[in-house]
């Protein structure tokens, strides 16, 4: 019994130890990972001035929304919020389902022409043609450069992305198609009516890939609107409110009165508000989508 109650008695110093190691560990690394975006929001609620010297942790010094303040004095921020809106939204949904009916339509083996379409498709990912080709097709050809459409048009599809789609579609079961080609629903309802609902998860990872990288997007605006203020991108607008300060900052250098009226907010405090407005949305999102992500990740993966 003696031998027992010792072997109890270990398993119970385990079962204590194991919990408290793993969890002091986890919360290491939560403070590892969330330092640098609370730092950031400290910064960027810090006074300029005193954000200069550095050493600012996880609270602001010298409480300010100097920073925020120059930022959304702008009117024309908000045209660019409301750019960005309808491009991230738009966006989104017209690649969703255009790249999930085309993966749908390759995931089908009575379709002939799958396998040479899809190896045509795949060459996109590896052959590129370039940026000033790339350029003259949509300014020059396509002429979508200083309209709107130059943000929707080219992003409505996405090989990758497709791909991702049609393996998850392909692990579904079979008789779900077969049944309902019983019943006499044609491939458009099969569709709408199967398909699509069952690929929630992935279909909300792809969403969210797509929606980050559309917000995030600002070159886009300097090569094809740089000219045109009211489609300027949130991003964009970010971007040359940054170069601005900056060049404010290098300005101020010359004079001690300028400088006094110039560091209210600095590049560091205005580049740390940018980082706070434009990861925003999409923090306010992802909360969402997250059921969805780790499920679409690991079921639409692409197999060897």
């Amino acid at each position: 019994m003696s031998v027992i109650e010792a072997i109890k008695r270990r398993m119970k110093k385990r079962d204590i130890v194991f919990p408290l190691v793993n969890g002091l560990i986890l919360c290491l690394m939560m403070f590892i990972t969330l330092y640098p975006v609370l730092n950031t929001v400290a910064i960027s609620f810090n006074d300029g001035t005193d954000a200069v010297r550095g050493g600012i942790g996880i609270w602001p010094r010298v409480f300010s929304t100097e920073a925020y303040r120059s930022l959304f004095t702008d009117e024309q921020i908000y045209n660019a919020f409301f750019i960005s809106v309808a491009r991230t939204v738009i966006t989104t949904v017209l690649n969703v389902v255009l790249t999930s009916m085309l993966a749908f339509s390759l995931s089908r083996k009575e379709y002939m022409l799958r396998k040479v379409i899809t190896l045509v498709m795949v060459l996109t990912m590896y052959v590129n043609a370039g940026l000033i080709p790339n350029y003259l097709l949509i300014s020059k050809t396509l002429k979508l450069s200083k309209t709107f459409w130059v943000y929707i048009i080219p992003t409505m599809f996405s090989c990758f992305n497709m791909i991702v789609i049609r393996t998850y579609i392909t692990g579904l079961p079979e008789a779900l198609v077969e049944s309902a080609r019983i019943d006499g629903a044609n491939d458009f309802r099969i569709f709408w009516q199967i398909i699509f609902p069952l690929c929630m998860p992935v279909l909300a990872t792809v969403a969210l890939f797509v929606a980050v990288g559309s917000w995030n997007q600002w070159f886009d605006t300097q090569l094809y609107n740089g000219s045109k203020k009211y489609l300027y991108t949130l991003q964009y607008l970010l971007k040359m409110k940054l170069a601005t300060s900056m060049q404010s900052m290098n300005a101020a250098n010359t004079s001690v009165d300028a400088l006094a009226n110039a560091t209210k907010s600095t590049p560091i405090t205005i580049r740390c508000a940018i980082t706070v407005v434009s990861a925003l949305p999409i923090l306010v999102v992802y909360p969402f989508l997250q059921r969805y992500f780790v499920t679409g990740m690991v079921l639409g993966g692409v197999k060897g």
